[in-house]
């Protein structure tokens, strides 16, 4: 009992965090209970629903820290230069990160914010600066669209690397083609890009 006392509330909150990250590394979404977080730093699993509000909001603070190291990770891709090398660089910076911890990666898009739950705007955020990178480096390739045309094609193009990232991680790509997941990585990009700019040298 006299543990509690040696932590405040904001290093309570940070034990649930890090207990809870080492749980879907371990085992995914699937392993994570409450009973087993309090039993790991020792406290009533009661306590945990002081610092959040349920399950659902820790794990989408754990997401939220993800989010965060991904984008550090794309935005330390150098900018300037050639737009469609700095594209592909992002996409395989994705497919790294996807393939460090594929468990705590998986997260994003395992777990389900209920129906009568919105989304909080903070999360939303973080998902917009990811893609800001994106459509920030196709605009020198997008000369005559407008805003909106390339906010899709970034959201688009992303899907694609999402999709080759996920199946990597899963450890399931295997199944649909024999290639590494870097070299279909950089036939997507390409292709797409060529495809991307086709399609303005035809509208012009």
């Amino acid at each position: 009992m006299g543990r509690r006392s040696l932590h405040t509330a904001e290093e309570l909150r940070e034990l649930i965090i890090g207990a809870s990250t080492e749980l879907i590394q371990q085992a995914g979404l699937g392993g994570l209970s409450a009973r087993e977080i309090a039993r790991r730093i020792n406290y009533s699993p009661g306590t945990l629903y002081n610092s959040f509000e349920n399950l659902d909001d820790l794990v989408l603070t754990i997401e939220g820290r993800l989010l965060d190291d991904l984008l550090h990770d794309l935005t330390s891709v150098p900018r300037g230069g050639n737009p469609r090398e700095r594209v592909h660089k992002l996409a395989n910076c994705y497919l790294a990160f996807a393939a460090q911890n594929p468990k705590l990666w998986n997260l994003l898009f395992e777990h389900h914010i209920p129906a009568s739950r919105v989304v909080p705007d903070w999360y939303r955020q973080k998902l917009e600066a990811l893609m800001g990178e994106v459509e920030g480096t196709l605009l020198p390739l997008s000369e005559g669209r407008d805003a909106e045309d390339v906010r899709r094609a970034a959201r688009v193009l992303w899907a694609g690397v999402h999709g080759i990232a996920s199946l990597s991680a899963a450890d399931k790509l295997s199944i649909i083609a024999a290639d590494d997941a870097s070299v279909l990585m950089n036939d997507l990009v390409r292709n797409y890009l060529v495809g991307y700019e086709a399609q303005r040298a035809m509208a012009t």
